[in-house]
């Protein structure tokens, strides 16, 4: 299903990259460039083309350093166009996951890559495209808005360490709305900005679950006491934190309804 670029100065990288992938099943085709130049090439090509040409790309696996252009610069460039494949970085650095993500990448995969990774990789590139393809049909919307009460806030001071332009700085859990998954860190999202961090969304789900945060989707952890409003639409439930609409997922849908209507009783 997946029409994949794999970009990576170094073949025998790119060769292991490209042997990963083609094992995949929800992969249909993986090409290789080695090196930027080669990878806009093979990309305005396909753009050209449009999504449903043969020379279509889903999503490109990019190195950052490579000779030239890095991955980081073919990113923005990308960026620019009205409908360009989707980014996952792979790379053997770790300091450039903020940028990275800053550029809407799907994900951030470390070398050396383990399989089982790159898996999960393919599975949020995925996810995406197939929403992305999905139809809407607003004619047949109907939809019900419940206020959320909000749940009380622990009062005892906990904090986490971030990293910003090499200064730590330390933010209050309390002060944190909701965390977004984004591949092996979590981007905290508070009222003054967002911060990344190298946590995954897992961890401080069990972390931060006596201090009221609820899983709603594998994308999001959301703050219950931060929850203003639940929207249900169409058999689809959503919540606004803020200014943002986060989904929530179907599985998780019936225990965030009811942790709601329990918290608005009491």
């Amino acid at each position: 299903m997946l029409r994949v670029l794999a970009v990576d100065d170094e073949n025998p990288a790119l060769e292991e990259l490209l042997y990963l992938l083609r094992s995949d099943a929800r992969v249909t085709s993986a090409e290789g460039a080695t090196d930027a130049t080669e990878a806009l090439r093979r990309i305005s090509r396909a753009l050209e083309a449009g999504p449903d040409g043969e020379d279509g790309i889903d999503v490109v696996f990019l190195d950052i350093h490579m000779a030239g252009l890095t991955g980081l610069d073919v990113a923005r460039l990308l960026a620019g166009f009205a409908r360009p494949p989707l980014i996952v970085f792979v790379t053997a650095h770790e300091g450039f996951a903020v940028q990275a993500f800053d550029l809407k990448a799907v994900d951030y995969v470390l070398k050396p890559v383990r399989r089982e990774r790159l898996a999960e990789a393919v599975r949020r590139v995925r996810d995406q495209v197939l929403a992305a393809r999905e139809p809407r049909h607003p004619e047949h919307e109907t939809a019900v808005t419940v206020p959320a009460t909000r749940a009380p806030v622990h009062n005892t001071a906990e904090q986490i360490p971030v990293e910003l332009g090499g200064v730590t700085r330390f933010v209050a859990v309390d002060d944190i709305a909701y965390v977004e998954a984004q591949g092996d860190y979590a981007r905290l999202h508070t009222e003054d900005g967002s911060h990344l961090v190298r946590i995954p969304l897992s961890a401080l789900e069990e972390r931060w679950a006596s201090r009221g945060f609820v899983r709603i989707h594998r994308s999001h952890l959301v703050a219950l006491a931060r929850i203003d409003e639940l929207r249900l639409d169409a058999g689809t439930t959503t919540v606004r934190v803020g200014s943002a609409e986060l989904a929530v997922s179907r599985r998780h849908a019936r225990q965030l309804r009811d942790l709601l209507m329990r918290h608005a009783g009491s």
